[in-house]
């Protein structure tokens, strides 16, 4: 994917990417529009000033595709509201508001509803820094190879103070693990665990045509990010671009890898875990073997499917699962494949059934 990019330390050729793009877009015609898919659900305490950030930005997007999943309390009416009050350059238009079935059927409908050569996704409960857009247009601009990029986020409580931690710190997103973003081998961090956050994402229309529909066992940005991967085409901006807001009622969000949280898992039983995973492995397989993926891409994907299947198959009592597991410990599945390596290896031994 060539030489790495991080905001601050770019060459001096790439120093103000966004600013020759925001010159390019100031012309009707000159530069690629910009779509951004907003899904809600029961947002109303938060949507206003989401949509407020999203209008205000540098680099204006041309469309707001709005797509509510069935709200009983006044999200739509606040929407309608700020629409009605409006008289910016961005076209406001909600696309549906009727009962999609979760988060990924709803961002599937709002992305395909878009109309930009480019498309961010966008939570209902966040903030985004003013020059969101531009900033990461300006990346995808500079890069043309590039289909994709996410962001880094600060941490915000209910009412929008920093709480000092930023998504990326949140989920301890190594060295390792960005450097190897950067360098375009992505996929061998997604094959372990999702980093890429999609209220942060923005990604060129070209992306869809594989990576649409999404995957069924999956959620809509870990679907996305994988096949950018998968194709070479994601990257990382180190830089907090949105302000990410955790208020307790998130419809999904971060889990951070916390001691209490790791040993609240030991407790949880197997259940249909691992046939998901199983099933998420196989999807992603069956789909980059469609779109043509690289050899090397395919290989990682494969060993993935394999590890799932045989955790999925482990047997039901500890002392039977013990030599399964010990093997694949052994063996290097659990460092490279799993999400959180030798926690998931104590998890698989002891996990109830």
């Amino acid at each position: 994917m060539g030489d790495p990019l991080r905001l601050g330390q770019r060459p001096d050729s790439l120093r103000h990417p966004t600013l020759a793009y925001a010159d390019r877009m100031a012309s009707p015609g000159t530069g690629p529009s910009i779509s951004v898919a907003l899904c809600t659900y029961h947002g109303e305490s938060y949507i206003r000033e989401q949509l407020a950030s999203i209008t205000a930005q540098t680099l204006p997007a041309s469309e707001v595709v709005i797509c509510d999943d069935g709200s009983t309390d006044g999200t739509v009416q606040a929407v309608e509201a700020f629409i009605a009050a409006y008289s910016g350059p961005t076209v406001l238009r909600i696309a549906h508001t009727d009962r999609a079935g979760g988060v990924r059927a709803n961002f599937e409908r709002a992305i395909e509803a878009c109309t930009g050569d480019l498309i961010a996704l966008s939570d209902q409960d966040d903030v985004w820094r003013g020059d969101r857009l531009e900033v990461a247009a300006g990346v995808l601009a500079s890069r043309p190879t590039v289909l994709a990029v996410h962001a880094d986020a600060r941490i915000v409580d209910a009412s929008g103070q920093p709480t000092g931690e930023t998504l990326l710190g949140s989920l301890y997103v190594s060295d390792g693990e960005r450097e190897a973003i950067h360098s375009g081998d992505a996929t061998t961090v997604l094959t372990r665990r999702n980093i890429v956050t999609g209220a942060t994402l923005l990604f060129r229309r070209e992306l869809l045509s594989t990576a649409l529909p999404l995957g069924q066992h999956w959620v809509h940005d870990e679907w996305l990010a994988a096949i950018a991967a998968g194709l070479g085409g994601l990257d990382l901006i180190e830089e907090p671009l949105i302000d990410y807001r955790v208020h307790g009622a998130n419809v999904i969000g971060v889990a951070q890898p916390t001691l209490r949280n790791k040993l609240r898992q030991l407790r949880v039983p197997r259940g249909d875990r691992y046939p998901r995973f199983a099933m998420r492995a196989q999807e992603l397989v069956d789909r980059l073997e469609t779109i043509g993926a690289a050899q090397d891409v395919l290989v990682i994907a494969q060993r993935k499917r394999a590890f799932e299947l045989e955790r999925a198959a482990y047997p039901a009592g500890r002392l039977r699962r013990a030599y399964p597991v010990l093997r694949h410990a052994a063996r290097g599945g659990y460092a490279t494949l799993s999400s959180q390596g030798s926690v998931d290896i104590v998890r698989d031994l002891i996990q109830p059934a």
